[in-house]
Order: structure tokens, then sequence, then C-alpha cells
């Protein structure tokens, strides 16, 4: 088996960047999710229900600068909050984190239509891998939602397509569910059962299988909700009351030693 495909999303819920390699931290790849949005409460505001999110994307320029861009072919660039003080975030297990210049939040908000505020993520270590999610002692993550990598497979989502056709429906991109490594696989949902695996020169443990939610529903061009691949997975792939789809992993044995994942990258569980 192979990596097929790379992303990351430098903005939590906004449009995913593809790479051909990315560096590996123990909080997951390099540069992904360590940007959020909020509420002027603070808490987090995503594409779930602000499916505008997704009509942004965000790109790394270098390692203290992202540009983000919207269809209009518009854009801004930001450049990491050091030494900005902190305000309060609803993140889970984040408490407070830097925001941007003000002149980016109004940017955002203008292009989705609601008042909008991002913050940066200074330092992943604290943001611990709940237990509920599979964490242990001192695994920990970025913003993402439960865990620093998910892991999908393009055997699986073949399978998925499938079942989509034989109910009459369209399948639906690997984009919707939004991996940052998609491999070929073997056999459809074999993932489900990989304790360890092996991909290029780091090792990773399954934390849990991902559990799927509306955001898999949003069309990423239009961004309308339809009812694929919700309708179809919770006829197949539903157990527990919720629905299933690719592994939640998390790299291990890392040291002080750079790490990296490319495409192409040989993937062996165990």
């Amino acid at each position: 088996m192979r990596v097929t495909e790379l992303w990351r999303y430098p903005v939590k819920s906004f449009a995913g960047e593809a790479v051909d390699t990315s560096g590996v931290e123990p909080w997951g790849l390099a540069g992904d999710r360590r940007w959020g949005v909020v509420g002027p409460d603070g808490f987090p505001v995503t594409a779930r229900e602000c499916h505008g999110l997704l009509g942004l994307t965000a790109r790394q320029v270098d390692e203290e600068t992202i540009r983000i861009a919207a269809r209009d072919g518009d854009s801004i660039l930001v450049e990491t909050p050091l030494g900005v003080p902190v305000v309060a975030v609803g993140h889970s297990r984040q408490g407070f984190a830097p925001p941007a210049d003000a002149d980016v939040s109004e940017w955002i908000s203008e292009k989705v239509g609601r008042g909008l505020r991002l913050v940066w993520q200074e330092d992943p270590g604290v943001r611990r891998i709940s237990g509920a999610h599979g964490g242990q002692e001192g695994e920990s993550m970025s913003l993402a939602d439960a865990g620093p990598i998910l892991l999908t497979s393009e055997v699986s989502l073949t399978r998925v397509g499938d079942w989509i056709l034989e109910g009459g429906g369209e399948p639906v991109p690997m984009s919707r569910f939004r991996p940052n490594v998609v491999i070929d696989g073997e056999s459809a949902f074999a993932e489900d059962d990989w304790e360890f695996v092996t991909i290029g020169e780091v090792r990773y443990r399954r934390t849990e299988l991902c559990d799927r939610c509306v955001m898999t529903q949003i069309d990423g061009e239009t961004l309308e909700t339809g009812k694929e691949p919700i309708r179809t997975l919770a006829q197949h792939r539903r157990w527990d009351g919720t629905t299933w789809f690719g592994i939640r992993l998390v790299p291990v044995g890392l040291d002080d030693a750079p790490a990296q994942v490319t495409v192409g990258d040989e993937v062996a569980p165990g």
C-alpha cells in the first residue's frame, strides 16, 4: 500500500491544501489546524454551522505566515501573532489563544457575512487528546476535533461510492471526509482493525475510528448540504449511534529528529 494524497488545513474548517510532503509532529502534520475561528463569545465556529468557511483557502507561506484566499480572488497575508496577549477561547482543553490582527478578522468576517475572530494555537502541547477519543498520557493535538491525523482509504471510498450508486445517488469525493493522509488500500475498511501502522519513516497508533458528521454532506463547490454520504453510511456503517469512515492516528516514538511523510510512501500495518 502507498500514500496517494496528503492534505493539511492551516485554518480549521477552511478548504484544504494538498501537499506532496509534510513534516510530522507529535500533534499531527506540520501546520495542520493551528489556526481556528471563534465567534464574539470565543467559542469555535466551524463549517458545520457556517458553510462559507469552506469557500476560503489557507496556504502555508512559511513557518510564520499563511495566506488566506477567497473565491473572488481576494487574499490576505496573516502573520503568526507572536507575543500577543491571549484571549479566551472555547476549544476543548485549550482555554486561551492569541488572536490575529484585527484587520484579518474583519476581512474573514466580511467574506463569510458573520462576525468572526481568527486565533492561533501557540502551543499544541497543552491540548491533550481526550481519553474518550483514545488519548494516552502525554499525547496532544492541534485544533482538530478529536485526533491529530485522519487517514482514509481509496478502496474504502470506492465501496461507499458503490453503495451510493446502488441507492440511486452520486458518489462523493474524498475531500468531503477532510483527510490528512489518503492511501490506496488493499481491501475496504481493513484500516478499521489496525492497531498500529507505519507510514514511511513514522509509526502511528490508531486512537479510534472516525465518527462522521454533517461536514461530509456539504458540497465543497456549491456549499450546499445534501444527504450523502451519511444516508448511505448509516445503512452500512452505523453502530454505537453514529456512522464511521476513516481512522484517527497519533504518531508514536517521535524524538527531536525531524520526521516526514511523502506521497508515495509505503504503508505497512502493525
